[in-house]
């Protein structure tokens, strides 16, 4: 299982937000790209960057930020944040982002979420942010009313690199990662999960291990990094 740091970025800052709420955040840091240096320097080989204010704008807004992170060598990066549409996709690749996190244009636009998983094969991922298993949009502001798992399985005929899963109620709350509902969702999605949201210690890596999902590839960190929680230089290590 891989281990995913996150750079979440508001007003070109790094901050982690609680429970999605983007009125109660804290900020760790005014330099993202030194943030992402060490994370390159603790060994990590993929990060996860959300540009929130995108998210609710539905535009690139922290792009100058994530460019000067997608510059350096040797760092997959997924992006999201306010992608709805392939121009907005296309100027992340042309800048070396690997992967692109589709959210709200899944839940809102199957159409167009389709025309860009053909397009861009194995380099699209499904961005599923609920609450009790129902899909949020729009920032986490709207309830998509679709259940997480129905909107995943309408692509199962299309190419995606993995789903991030990301527990809303958990999120930034370092209460630990909600296990049953990331099962479920590894059990009956078509692609590899990615679990987000209430990772709290090494036990919630060691947890997510236990469950034996074969299908969970990965699961993000944050705010449990950022606090001190986790070492996760060690952590990499372990694996």
């Amino acid at each position: 299982m891989q281990l995913i740091p996150a750079i979440d970025l508001l007003s070109a800052k790094v901050v982690r937000l609680y429970k999605g709420d983007m009125a109660n955040y804290t900020i760790y840091s005014d330099n993202p790209l030194d943030q992402a240096k060490k994370f390159v320097d603790m060994g990590v080989k993929r990060l996860h960057i959300v540009d929130l204010d995108g998210a609710k704008a539905g535009d690139t807004i922290n792009y100058n930020a994530i460019e000067k992170i997608a510059a350096l060598s040797d760092l997959k990066i997924e992006v999201g944040g306010g992608i709805r549409e392939e121009a907005q996709l296309r100027r992340y690749f042309d800048i070396g982002v690997s992967f692109a996190i589709l959210g709200t244009v899944a839940a809102k636009d199957p159409d167009t979420t389709k025309e860009l998983m053909q397009q861009y094969p194995g380099r699209i991922i499904l961005g599923i942010d609920a609450k009790k298993g129902i899909a949020a949009v729009s920032g986490w502001y709207e309830s998509s009313g679709i259940k997480a798992v129905d909107l995943v399985r309408q692509y199962a005929d299309y190419k995606a690199d993995s789903v991030i899963y990301t527990d809303i109620d958990k999120d930034g709350t370092l209460q630990g990662v909600n296990l049953s509902e990331t099962a479920y969702m590894a059990e009956h999605s078509p692609f590899p999960i990615i679990a987000s949201g209430g990772v709290a210690s090494s036990a919630d890596i060691k947890a997510l291990i236990s469950l034996q999902q074969t299908n969970i590839a990965g699961c993000i960190i944050g705010k449990a990094y950022y606090d001190g929680k986790i070492d996760l230089a060690a952590e990499i290590k372990k694996l």
